[in-house]
């Protein structure tokens, strides 16, 4: 019998990512309740899937059918409501990323699902991609050492973070007015280049950390306007950099990780999360002028995500609390030199 999925959150997340990947496995996983803040998106997500619907967190966790939750809430919540769901005897919780925002959230939540044996799992689906465990086989196998990485990002405009930087009054809803953004405010600057760090960087933060596990500095962190980044660090003896726009009406999606070695060149081009084409691609450029290019494999990484979640679920895989902690704090940190380096540039 499927086991029983709550879902928390009513937005993209849940409507175009993890309720199309459930439907493919639906042999193994049936969403049995959505729970949004109150907006009325619960009901319309639930409604097909004969799922119930309700307008409280707290109403899903009381639900007996709901054997795992997902948790699609805007980031601030995560940590409390993995916490929650823990309180609430749940087997197992799927959080989307980031899985919290400070370090002391990412102890308290490691430890609570230690402690109770809850199978945790962060929707960190870049990692999952097949096309990633093939280019990390590739780097591995060759021993070369990494000198560069660079994450370039291009992507329409995202409700969620336009809102930090501009006013309300296209939303049909009354705001007071204001002036516009402040970007030479650096206290502004870097809570805003945090938020980003913590809501899109993070994708492929766990990447970042295979390669290059160490942060030694930060050389530059702004702002691209109308909302993005630029950011440069040194990792060790690696240099990364990381580019990333929203651009209204802007060019297709775009989403490539490029790793430079002594000898060759990996680009990874992931399609955008809310498009269910399979992986994403891999081409491998030799120093001789050669170009490897491997086809997308079938399941992206949402769906090699919930395999994952399932393997933990039966315990025909360990659980990995250290590397869900590592990567926790790797992004917070990543986050923190950012936002220092941008006010300290000011």
């Amino acid at each position: 019998m499927p086991t029983g999925v709550g879902i928390i959150g009513a937005g993209p997340g849940a409507a175009a990512l993890h309720v199309p990947t459930l439907a493919r496995l639906g042999d193994r996983f049936a969403v049995v309740h959505v729970a949004d803040a109150g907006s009325g998106r619960a009901a319309a997500i639930a409604a097909p899937l004969g799922a119930r619907a309700s307008s409280s967190a707290e109403e899903l966790l009381a639900d007996p059918a709901v054997e795992v939750v997902v948790i699609a809430s805007p980031p601030e919540r995560h940590a409390g409501q993995v916490l929650a769901a823990v309180a609430a005897g749940k087997r197992g919780v799927l959080c989307e990323k980031p899985l919290a925002l400070a370090h002391g959230e990412v102890d308290a939540v490691l430890r609570a699902c230690r402690e109770a044996g809850v199978a945790l799992i962060v929707g960190t689906n870049h990692l999952h991609d097949p096309a990633w465990g093939r280019a990390k086989h590739f780097l591995i196998a060759r021993r070369e050492r990494v000198q560069s990485i660079s994450v370039t990002v291009s992507l329409p405009a995202n409700d969620r973070y336009h809102a930090a930087v501009t006013e309300f009054a296209d939303r049909g809803v009354a705001a007071p007015a204001r002036s516009a953004p402040d970007w030479s405010d650096a206290g502004f600057a870097a809570a805003v280049l945090r938020q980003l760090v913590l809501g899109l960087a993070i994708h492929d933060a766990p990447l970042l950390r295979d390669l290059a596990p160490r942060l030694d500095e930060v050389v530059f962190a702004r702002p691209v306007l109308p909302i993005g980044y630029a950011i440069g660090f040194r990792a060790g003896d690696v240099l990364v950099q990381l580019a990333t726009a929203m651009v209204p009406d802007g060019a297709e999606a775009l989403w490539r990780v490029s790793i430079r070695t002594e000898g060759d060149g990996v680009e990874i081009d992931f399609p955008p999360s809310f498009v269910h084409v399979g992986s994403a691609e891999v081409r491998i450029r030799h120093d001789d002028g050669r170009l490897i290019r491997h086809p997308r494999a079938a399941d992206d990484g949402y769906v090699a995500l919930w395999r994952a979640f399932a393997a933990a679920l039966d315990g025909d895989a360990p659980v990995e609390y250290d590397e869900i902690a590592a990567d926790a704090h790797y992004a917070i940190d990543l986050a923190d030199a950012v936002a220092d380096a941008v006010r300290s540039a000011a």
